[in-house]
């Protein structure tokens, strides 16, 4: 049994200064990302005053990345990982550095965008694949931890401020400030993070878009072919029930008769779940105990979402929410940890891709199902209906996890605290 004085800390894995290079390079990307959605609907809506266009850049800002999580995923295989995250940000900041030129047509605006969104793909695919090489051992799960807790929060201060800041300055000046995150970035893992080569094993695929199709092929093909890494690909999937409180923050507001501030809470409960869950599992609950239990989680998330059939107020939805958002956590960290551990190097940022892309899919198609349940039967009960649906699909995976999951994560280092 590990005791508490064996378990890595935050701050010990803070100290390891390769980790501390993706995790800035990390948090200056999600904080320009975000202040460039805020800038890119002020901006489309004042060029336009069309909330349809404004809703499509928005999207454009989420959609191309699928693409460049599935194709170019494997790029991360097949060259050095530092030398792929350093390409990706500086593609992104000369793209973003064109959309504040003065007089940009929409058209090449929305084809920036896209193209932007498209290298997040490959970016976040060989961070991936590279943080399990930085953070060896129980350090990694530590690190999972960190990067889910800063990232939540920034995401939620950046949404925020972001309107604040672009209505004090302008939205090409919101732009501007991301491409400078992206260069940043670029300088931190280039200086900060050690050269690797391509992992050893990686066969010959071809050239062009015929090899990315080989490479996104055989990914699949590794993951299929394993139960364990099947298993956690669905656990992990079950966000696509989880998102409901978020996706159907507004109209539950209203359905309570709360007014238009409830939504920012309602949709800020979810991170501060997930904050509070890292918190809770990345640093009291040991590893082994955590990889046991993720099917139970799995299953438990969607239980406080179930109680919304009983229509609750504000403060109670919130917590329940909160709550939802905890178990998911802790099952969606320690669920992508082993799943990434498993994953052979030579097609580790493929199957990191394949994973991240099928998250946001279900994400998207989540939240489209649950628009539509709403109007129905009620926001309400579409949230308890989401919970139940996700606690229910989550029982055989739970089944399949306890008969598979037996040696899915090797076992850890104990590092010093």
């Amino acid at each position: 049994m590990t005791r508490a004085s064996d378990r890595v800390s935050f701050l010990g894995v803070l100290r390891i200064r390769e980790f501390r290079a993706l995790w800035l390079a990390e948090l200056l990307s999600v904080l320009g990302d975000q202040l460039a959605r805020v800038a890119l609907a002020v901006l489309v809506f004042q060029r336009t005053d069309s909330a349809a266009l404004t809703g499509l850049t928005y999207a454009l800002t989420f959609v191309p990345s699928l693409i460049g999580g599935v194709l170019l995923a494997g790029w991360g295989d097949r060259r050095s990982r530092r030398e792929v995250m350093v390409t990706a940000d500086v593609i992104r900041a000369v793209l973003l550095a064109l959309m504040i030129i003065p007089g940009v047509p929409l058209w090449v605006l929305c084809i920036l965008v896209a193209a932007v969104t498209l290298f997040a793909g490959p970016f976040k695919a060989a961070q991936q694949a590279l943080l399990p090489d930085v953070l060896p051992g129980e350090r990694y799960m530590v690190g999972m931890a960190i990067r889910n807790i800063t990232s939540q929060s920034v995401q939620v201060v950046a949404f925020a401020g972001g309107g604040v800041l672009v209505a004090v300055v302008t939205p090409t000046v919101g732009l501007a400030i991301d491409a400078a995150t992206f260069a940043v970035s670029a300088i931190l893992i280039w200086r900060g993070v050690r050269w690797r080569p391509t992992p050893a094993r990686v066969a010959p695929l071809g050239s062009g878009w015929r090899s990315f199709a080989a490479g996104t092929a055989v990914g699949a093909r590794a993951v299929w072919r394993d139960p364990a890494l099947r298993t956690l690909l669905a656990l992990n999937w079950l966000a696509g029930f989880y998102i409901v409180p978020e996706a159907l923050a507004a109209p539950f507001a209203a359905s309570i008769g709360a007014g238009a501030a409830a939504v920012g809470w309602l949709m800020a409960a979810d991170p501060i779940g997930s904050v509070a869950g890292a918190v809770v599992f990345g640093r009291w609950v040991p590893e082994p105990v955590q990889v046991r239990a993720l099917g139970l989680l799995g299953i438990a998330a969607g239980v406080p979402l179930v109680l919304c059939v009983l229509r609750p107020g504000l403060a109670p939805a919130i917590v329940l929410f909160a709550l939802s958002g905890m178990l998911a956590t802790g099952y969606n960290i320690q669920g992508t940890v082993s799943f990434v551990r498993r994953l052979p190097d030579d097609q580790r940022a493929q199957g990191c891709g394949l994973n991240s892309s099928g998250l946001i899919t279900v994400q998207g198609l989540g939240a489209l199902a649950a628009g539509v349940l709403a109007d129905l039967v009620g926001p309400a009960h579409a949230i308890a209906v989401a919970g139940a649906a996700g606690a229910l699909v989550a029982v055989p995976i739970a089944v399949a996890w306890s008969r598979a999951g037996r040696g899915a994560a090797p076992a850890v280092v104990k590092g010093a605290v």
